[in-house]
């Protein structure tokens, strides 16, 4: 496996943002990233599991790793 690619690199950096409401994250997704929001989840979902993603963005993919967590304890 090589090193994470320019795409899932912004996403990890743009997820370590803090953001007021979920109206701007998500305008933000579409503006800064050329996202739709459904597909932006998605690969952030997908790299909470890579190992290279742990590397890069360690603080964001261990919170993110228990927010995910927590959720499926309550399903």
């Amino acid at each position: 496996m090589g090193p994470l690619g320019e795409r899932e690199r912004a996403v990890l950096t743009f997820e370590g943002r803090g953001w007021s409401s979920p109206g701007a994250k998500e305008r933000a997704i579409r503006e800064e990233l050329d996202l739709a929001p459904v597909r932006y989840f998605q690969l952030l979902n997908a790299l909470l599991d890579d190992p290279r993603a742990l590397e890069f963005a360690p603080v964001a993919v261990n919170r993110l790793r228990r927010v995910r967590e927590a959720r499926r304890g309550e399903r």
